[in-house]
């Protein structure tokens, strides 16, 4: 799963323009929406659509996403385990 979650830092660094992160500076464990890296509703719906473009991963109510959106790691754990291909 760490490749996974490495992968994943990258990508959400450049979908959300967070300039001021890198992959190695990225807590996986942080808070991702409503934590210190400022995501809003607009990042979280970017998000969705990457998750469902790249990964094949739906994520389709509310309760759901906020679990899943919680850390970058929850994020990662979902996506292996929901991915109809395999995930890294």
């Amino acid at each position: 799963m760490d490749v996974l979650i490495e992968e994943l830092k990258g990508k959400l660094i450049a979908l959300l323009n967070l300039q001021e992160l890198t992959p190695e500076t990225f807590d996986a464990d942080a808070r991702l929406v409503g934590g210190e890296l400022g995501i809003d509703s607009i990042d979280v719906l970017e998000m969705v659509v990457m998750v469902e473009k790249d990964y094949g991963v739906l994520i389709n109510n509310q309760e759901v996403g906020q679990q899943v959106f919680a850390t970058l790691r929850s994020l990662a754990a979902h996506i292996k385990q929901h991915s109809p291909t395999k995930a890294p």
